[in-house]
């Protein structure tokens, strides 16, 4: 969930794919690769997501941790429920 994670974290920023894929200094392809979850990003890929966002990586791996197999049903509810969330708001956006 990772790749949906980062997607929206783009998204809620207001960020087109291209602009992001040119800060973090790669193609707009692998960037797409990516969100899809085709390819999964490096660690040092990571925290230049977290330096971009002014957050931390750990924030972003939550997305990812938290609707893992091996974790609390607490966490899994709270990761989907923001998620969700995260969603919504790109949706109303683009009505």
């Amino acid at each position: 969930m990772l790749n949906e994670a980062l997607r929206l974290l783009r998204v809620y920023n207001d960020l087109k794919s291209y602009e992001l894929a040119d800060k973090l200094g790669i193609s707009n392809s692998y960037l797409s690769e990516i969100e899809k979850g085709k390819k999964e990003p490096s660690i040092d890929l990571i925290n230049k997501y977290a330096e971009i966002f002014g957050t931390e990586p750990s924030t972003i791996l939550f997305f990812s941790e938290s609707l893992g197999k091996n974790t609390s049903k607490f966490k899994k509810i709270i990761g989907k429920k923001i998620i969700q969330f995260l969603q919504n708001i790109e949706n109303a956006e683009k009505k």
